[in-house]
């Protein structure tokens, strides 16, 4: 595998080794020793995570206060762009988002560690998307930072008109969002 930094202090891509010929292909998704040979993060997932959504979905911005969540992020079908939030007060990189896509076709999987907040936006006509939890969800700990909170500036893309749950459209900004 290979492991990409990226801007965002902790935030890693981490592209897989495929095996392909004409009946197909294979890669190994997710091998923990290797995972941590190659990230030099011990992390240990106790959840799977996947959801299913349609063309301009958008789900969060997500994070959990004393509960959080590390997330190892990939799309089964489709294509996404995926958007994390540094939260970390103690960061070099606290305050700013950065944005990857992430699809069935490129493989790609983003490694979100604890003190992020994560949402995505489905650019497909249909993705699936697939993650492990290094924590429990936990309801009662779940925060939500508003998609366009005009603090932070996220760019979705233009003229986006995303689908956003009820729970989603009423999430707070980042001034006054619990931080790490």
């Amino acid at each position: 595998m290979n492991v990409v930094d990226t801007a965002l202090h902790g935030v890693k891509i981490i592209e897989p080794r495929v095996f392909g010929d004409e009946r197909g292909y294979f890669f190994e998704s997710f091998n923990s020793k290797r995972f941590e040979e190659a990230t030099g993060v011990a992390a240990t997932f106790v959840q799977d995570n996947q959801s299913r959504s349609v063309k301009d979905v958008l789900r969060g911005l997500h994070y959990q206060i004393g509960r959080p969540q590390g997330k190892l992020v990939r799309v089964l079908q489709g294509e996404i762009h995926d958007v994390v939030v540094d939260l970390r007060t103690q960061s070099p990189t606290f305050g700013r988002w950065e944005s990857y896509v992430l699809s069935a076709e490129n493989k790609k999987q983003l490694w979100v560690p604890e003190g992020f907040a994560h949402g995505f936006l489905t650019l497909s006509s249909v993705a699936e998307v697939f993650y492990k939890t290094t924590d429990y969800w936990a309801p009662e700990c779940e925060r939500t930072i508003r998609w366009d909170d005009p603090d932070l500036g996220i760019d979705w893309g233009g003229g986006v008109f995303p689908q956003v749950s009820q729970k989603d459209s009423a999430g707070g900004g980042f001034a006054s969002a619990e931080k790490f």
